[in-house]
């Protein structure tokens, strides 16, 4: 009994803890500026409510096209990383569980390196290629650090497969590739989305990239970065109320499939 009393407690500490900030977003968000700016200690309650404060961020700044490009962007991340990561992951989950490892770090080798690295010499070949400050171009970027990691979920999930169920497929008379997308697909379907999800938030809210090959045209996290920079801080913080509500509602509609099994490619049946 005291040990599970001690295990409430602590998941509703490290709740607090995550959904703290959150809170404190919509908080100052729909706060008047005298209850956020002029008090001598941080605003915790809510004292009046408005929304003066995104009325005047949506109407000062143009948030139209930055919010275009991030949520095309994000998209064509999410999706290219499962259409390539799929037969990617599949192939790795066949090889040797030592290949398969190997192939797998040499993969994240991208992974570790800072961004800048990658970003600078890449956008000086999308200049070139006419990629640079396009959706396109970013998206490709973004996937250097996406694909790695849905790989990495999708090749637990075939391996996690009993390869009883690919053979009998195979004996049934499907060939390799109908096998992976009539049989392996649907059912790694709660990892693909896992993944999707995964892809999708990354290239949403990512900067480094952003700032490099798209300083023209920027993305949402730019507008929010410099309005900053700029003093603007209730626009920054109403700005990013705006980013995040899409985050919050694609995973409260695809919550049921972040589950750790899901992500470590587990499958039940």
């Amino acid at each position: 009994m005291r040990k599970q009393f001690l295990l409430y407690i602590g998941v509703i500490i490290i709740s607090i803890y995550f959904f703290y900030p959150i809170y404190i977003l919509f908080l100052v968000s729909f706060s008047p500026i005298q209850f956020t700016l002029k008090m001598l200690y941080p605003l915790q309650y809510p004292i009046s409510i408005t929304f003066s404060n995104l009325i005047v961020a949506i109407h000062s700044f143009e948030l139209i096209d930055p919010m275009i490009k991030s949520l095309k962007t994000a998209l064509s991340v999410a999706t290219l990383s499962i259409i390539i990561g799929i037969p990617t992951a599949y192939g790795i989950s066949r090889l040797p569980q030592k290949i398969s490892y190997l192939v797998i770090t040499i993969i994240f080798i991208v992974d570790m390196m800072p961004s800048i690295v990658t970003a600078i010499p890449i956008s000086s070949e999308f200049i070139s290629l006419g990629l640079y400050d396009t959706f396109i171009g970013l998206a490709l970027m973004q996937e250097l650090i996406v694909l790695p990691l849905v790989t990495f979920i999708l090749v637990g999930a075939f391996q996690s497969i009993p390869k009883e169920i690919e053979y009998q497929a195979r004996i049934d008379g499907l060939g390799m590739v109908r096998t992976l997308y009539r049989i392996l697909v649907p059912l790694s379907k709660p990892a693909i989305i896992a993944s999707f999800l995964l892809s999708w938030m990354f290239s949403w809210d990512e900067f480094t990239y952003a700032i490099i090959l798209s300083p023209i045209r920027p993305t949402l996290p730019i507008i929010i970065y410099d309005n900053i920079t700029r003093g603007n801080l209730l626009a920054s913080t109403s700005f990013a109320l705006i980013v995040s509500i899409p985050v919050l509602i694609l995973t409260i509609i695809l919550q049921k499939y972040l589950k750790g099994e899901y992500l470590a490619g587990g499958l039940k049946g």
